[in-house]
C-alpha cells in the first residue's frame, strides 16, 4: 500500500464526526436520500403525504417480498418493520429540519443455520438503500477466512479489502465468534475486531455491519468483546422453524420448481421431518431444500430405470412416497 493510499484510508478510518455530519446535511440539501430527487426545505405548516413517502421508498414492497420469501419469523419481520418505520420518520423529520443523531443500524442476528438470516440481511440492505441510509445497498457476506490472515501483516490488508468492497452497503459476518480465539495467543482475529470497531464507529454513515451466529456463542463473543457489543443497536433472534412451517417451506420449494408430493409422499415427508429434526446438523430450511434435492434425484433415477414406455407430464412432476422413504433418515432408524 503506497503512502497516498494509506493516508486516504487513515482519513476514512479516523475522519471526524463533524465532517461526516456536515457532508450528510449537504447531501440532504442537494439531493435528499432517494437518489438525487431535489428536496425542498419544508415550512412549519407544510404537510407530508405519508402514502407518497412509503411509495417513494418502496418499503411496503420490500417487506412484502420478504414475507413471500420466508415462512414464519413473525418477530423478525416485526422488528424489520419497526426499523423501517423509524427510518421513514427520521427521513420526514429531516425534511422539516428537525435534527437528531443518525440511528445506529449495526445489528446482531442469532439463530440456527437455515433460519433466513442471510435473506433478511439482503432485504435489510435493500431497505436501507431505499430509505437513503446506504449509497449502494449491496450485501457482502463473509466468514473468518475472508478477514483474518495466517501470518503477521496479512490480516489488516485482508480486512480492509473486505471493508472497501462493503462500503455503501451491508457487511454480513457469519459465525462472527470465530474471529475471537483466546486460546490461541498467536491468532490474528483480534486485529480484525479492532479494525471493525473503528469502522463501525467512524464510518457508520457508510457501512452497516451485521454479525451472525448461534445465540449462545454470540453471547459469549459479546461478553469477551464489550466494545463490539456496545456498537450493536439491534439484536434480532431467529427462532427455529416448527414442523408445520418446514412443511410449508417444502411446498413452496416444490411449487417454484414445478414438482408436487403425492398424498403418500406428503405423509412420508412429515415423518421424515419428525425424524430429521432430532438428528445432528439439522439446518431448518436448508435441510428441507437438501431433502427435496435428494428426492428429485431418486425420482429421476426411478423414472429412468422404470419399464414405462411413455412418460407423462405428471410423472415428471410427482414426488412419490418411495422417493422420500429411500432416504438414509428412514433406513438408519
Amino acid at each position: 500500500m503506497d503512502k497516498s493510499t494509506k493516508k486516504s484510508w487513515d482519513f476514512q478510518m479516523n475522519g471526524p464526526d463533524q465532517q461526516r455530519s456536515a457532508d450528510s446535511k449537504k447531501a440532504q440539501s442537494e439531493g435528499g436520500s432517494d437518489g438525487g430527487a431535489q428536496w425542498r426545505a419544508l415550512l412549519d405548516d407544510d404537510l407530508i403525504d405519508l402514502n407518497e413517502e412509503r411509495e417513494k421508498t418502496q418499503i411496503d414492497a420490500i417487506l412484502a417480498r420478504l414475507d413471500d420469501e420466508l415462512v414464519g419469523l413473525g418477530p423478525v419481520k416485526t422488528k424489520l418493520a419497526e426499523i423501517s418505520s423509524l427510518l421513514l420518520v427520521d427521513r420526514m423529520r429531516n425534511r422539516f429540519g428537525l435534527t437528531s443523531s443518525r440511528p445506529n443500524l449495526h445489528m446482531s442476528f442469532t439463530g440456527s443455520p437455515g433460519t433466513g438470516k442471510t435473506t433478511v440481511a439482503m432485504r435489510m440492505a435493500e431497505l436501507l438503500h431505499s430509505l437513503g441510509y446506504l449509497k449502494k445497498g449491496h450485501l457482502v457476506a463473509v466468514t473468518r477466512d475472508d478477514l483474518v490472515g495466517q501470518y503477521i501483516g496479512h490480516t489488516a490488508p485482508k480486512t480492509k479489502e473486505v471493508l472497501k468492497r462493503a462500503m455503501g452497503g451491508v457487511l454480513f459476518i457469519d459465525e462472527a465468534y470465530y474471529l475471537y480465539r483466546p486460546e490461541n495467543e498467536r491468532d490474528y482475529g483480534q486485529e480484525t475486531i479492532e479494525i471493525l470497531l473503528q469502522v463501525m464507529e467512524n464510518q457508520r454513515d457508510d457501512l452497516v455491519v451485521i454479525v451472525a451466529g448461534y445465540k449462545d456463542r454470540m453471547d459469549s463473543f459479546f461478553a469477551s468483546n464489550p466494545g463490539l457489543n456496545s456498537r450493536i443497536a439491534h439484536h434480532i433472534d431467529f427462532p427455529d422453524y416448527s414442523i408445520e412451517e418446514l412443511d410449508q417451506i417444502a411446498r413452496l420449494i416444490l411449487k417454484e420448481q414445478a414438482y408436487y408430493f403425492s398424498f403418500d409422499a406428503e405423509v412420508a415427508f412429515r415423518e421424515y421431518l419428525s425424524k430429521r429434526m432430532s438428528q445432528p446438523y439439522f439446518a431448518n430450511a436448508r435441510s428441507v431444500r437438501n431433502a427435496i434435492e435428494r428426492a428429485r434425484l431418486r425420482q429421476a433415477n426411478r423414472i429412468v430405470k422404470s419399464k414405462m414406455e411413455t412418460i407423462s407430464k405428471d410423472d415428471l412432476m410427482k414426488i412419490s412416497a418411495d422417493d422420500i422413504r429411500m432416504s438414509r433418515v428412514f433406513l438408519d432408524s
